[in-house]
């Protein structure tokens, strides 16, 4: 059943009242849903894409594709969505980056992420995992602090690049920790070459990006930065379980629509999607992945972002970085 039948089904039984786009206009019969990405393809946030995208199409009988539109962090991604019609068939899959640390990093962005965009729905948590290169004799949080306060400004730490979560979770353990190491930021997965190769010593990514490294024994997990142990880690500790506590810095993923996209619209995305992310093949895929499922009311996932805002707000000031 395609999406337009499918409100015209809902609409038959009472539940929207009247769903229009514009005085006496219908949802096109077989439009295309385009779901953009503000990253490249085959990063996190695409491959949790890919995966809902799949099964959004199963399921409504539409064509939905995943357009990924990367720069600046995310900005542009997000910003074609901010400028697109308000009909239900553009949707933006975004992250922590663009909505809750970019509008404090960023000197000004032509738009607010928090009010020129509806929360839909939480696809998933992705908590980062510190990881080491197997020459730093750490095993354990305990063992790298030690090292790390033993050899004071010889470690290197790589992040994806200046304000990302992978930069900003290492400055606040440094800090926490009271350890001196030079971040270098890096474009993308550069970050992670480096790190395999030993150039820099340990650095907080997400877990997909680095579970088949973890696997192979090219790079060893100490802790996620989690509240909760990961369910794609779960032998390895959180940082919190560590003496840290409120250590939450991690990544997340989740469906946004322009400003004013109908109600009915946003319901109905966030009930299928929620409906998938419960499904064993697709809860178990993004497990696989290093992916938590989600899910979880517009309203809480609004909550959510504007905490998770109020928060990267103070560590961004704190970190001092900046990108103009």
């Amino acid at each position: 059943m395609k999406l337009p039948n499918i409100f015209r089904a809902i609409l038959a039984m009472g539940l929207l009242g009247q769903l229009s786009i514009g005085v006496g206009q219908e949802f096109p019969p077989n439009k295309t849903i385009t779901m953009v990405v503000g990253f490249a393809a085959g990063g996190s946030a695409d491959n949790a894409a890919r995966v809902i995208a799949k099964k959004l199409s199963e399921d409504l009988g539409q064509n939905v594709i995943v357009d990924n539109k990367p720069g600046a962090g995310g900005n542009l991604g997000t910003e074609v969505v901010v400028r697109a019609p308000a009909d239900g068939y553009t949707l933006l899959v975004n992250s922590v980056g663009p909505i809750a640390v970019n509008p404090t990093l960023y000197g000004k962005l032509p738009y607010n992420p928090l009010t020129d965009l509806v929360p839909v729905v939480q696809i998933a948590d992705v908590p980062n995992v510190l990881v080491v290169h197997p020459s730093v004799p750490a095993q354990n949080m305990e063992e790298l602090v030690a090292y790390a306060k033993a050899n004071p400004g010889q470690l290197n730490y790589g992040s994806t690049g200046i304000g990302t979560s992978s930069h900003l979770s290492s400055f606040m353990l440094a800090k926490r920790v009271g350890f001196d190491a030079t971040h270098i930021p890096y474009k993308g997965a550069d970050a992670l070459k480096d790190l395999l190769a030993g150039r820099t010593q340990f650095m907080f990514a997400t877990i997909p990006s680095v579970m088949q490294h973890i696997n192979a024994g090219k790079l060893r997990p100490i802790a996620v930065s989690s509240l909760k142990r990961s369910r794609a880690l779960p032998d390895v500790p959180t940082v919190v379980e560590k003496g840290f506590s409120n250590f939450e810095a991690g990544s997340w993923f989740g469906f946004f629509a322009p400003k004013g996209t109908p109600e009915a619209v946003i319901t109905l995305i966030n009930k299928t999607v929620n409906e998938m992310l419960s499904m064993p093949g697709v809860e178990q895929q993004m497990i696989a992945q290093g992916a938590d499922p989600a899910g979880g009311t517009p309203a809480q996932f609004g909550q959510f972002t504007q905490r998770e805002h109020d928060k990267w707000r103070v560590i961004v000031r704190e970190s001092g970085a900046r990108v103009e």
